[in-house]
């Protein structure tokens, strides 16, 4: 009898204990009830999800929360683009803003064969730990080659080729995630006014005497470019692009450029046109689209 007794009080107390704390967390609910304003809710639903961080938030809920609270700009997500950005200011009754995509370039041409003075390296596979080692490659500026900008991808976008860093641009959403893993900095994000656009291959900044010793292909500063094109300019022995003069339509002199580089590092990348698709015929495509513009130099080969 004593245990009914004893089962009976302490279903009792839980039963008055639930009663309690429902009522507590009940006036606690109200009382410290924040709003959200449905607009982020609507903004989390237009963004892709993709949570890439491109847009330089943890996160695509972030992202939403800024736009709707902090009047961040709507055409931030790379991974949704100009569609994505329509819908973000539908949302908020603004105006989208057309902005130029951004995608990366990898400022190296070098594959393994073309790299001098190499010494055997034995320690963490990654480029982030190789690049405080002295003397893994004569290149102090150059592509280590393993695969920190690949891993980074969650597009499948990058790939390290023959040692050398290289982007499918019919793949990349140029969210950035492979310049920020670079510890070199060798890949930046370039605003792409064409499916295609120049770029420079090379960053190495040393004299054009040094760079023959440590690279076959790097660039040696001989202003030859800057001479024979305004967009041009080169400081510490490394051409740079002015691209907010870059015009897709009047390239001439830079071509003109390109053709007269003694070490090719002025090259193509992008995504193939509908024209250089409608070239191919027939044929497939490879995996990785790499630029193939042919100049005065028979079978050079541009990467991007």
């Amino acid at each position: 009898m004593m245990i009914w007794v004893t089962i009976g009080l302490s279903v009792t107390a839980m039963g008055i204990l639930a009663v309690f704390f429902t009522a507590v967390l009940g006036w606690a609910n109200r009382a410290f009830h924040v709003p959200v304003d449905p607009r982020i809710e609507a903004c989390v639903e237009a963004l892709p999800g993709a949570n890439c961080g491109g847009c330089g938030f943890v996160g695509c809920r972030e992202y939403a929360a800024a736009v709707v609270c902090d009047a961040e700009p709507v055409d931030r997500c790379v991974v949704g683009g100009q569609a994505c950005a329509e819908a973000l200011a539908a949302i908020m009754g603004v105006d989208p803003t057309p902005s130029l995509p951004y995608r990366p370039v990898v400022h190296c041409g070098a594959h393994t064969a073309d790299r001098l003075l190499r010494a055997p390296y034995h320690g963490e596979p990654t480029c982030a730990a190789a690049n405080l080692v002295n003397g893994v490659q004569g290149c102090t500026y150059g592509c280590l080659g393993f695969g920190d900008c690949q891993r980074a991808c969650q597009f499948d976008a990058i790939h390290v080729i023959d040692g050398l860093a290289t982007v499918d641009y019919t793949r990349c959403v140029g969210c950035g995630a492979c310049a920020r893993a670079c510890p070199r900095n060798i890949i930046t994000m370039a605003p792409f006014k064409a499916e295609r656009i120049l770029a420079v291959a090379c960053s190495n900044k040393d004299s054009g005497k040094d760079v023959q010793r440590v690279c076959k292909v790097g660039c040696i500063g001989c202003k030859t470019c800057q001479r024979t094109c305004s967009l041009f300019t080169v400081k510490d022995n490394l051409p740079s692009i002015d691209y907010d003069a870059y015009c897709p339509d009047d390239l001439g002199d830079a071509i003109r450029a390109m053709e007269k580089c003694p070490r090719h590092r002025i090259v193509v990348v992008g995504k193939p046109s509908a024209k250089d698709l409608a070239a191919l015929g027939d044929e497939a495509l490879p995996d990785v689209v790499t630029p193939d513009f042919k100049t005065t130099v028979d079978d050079t080969e541009w990467r991007g």
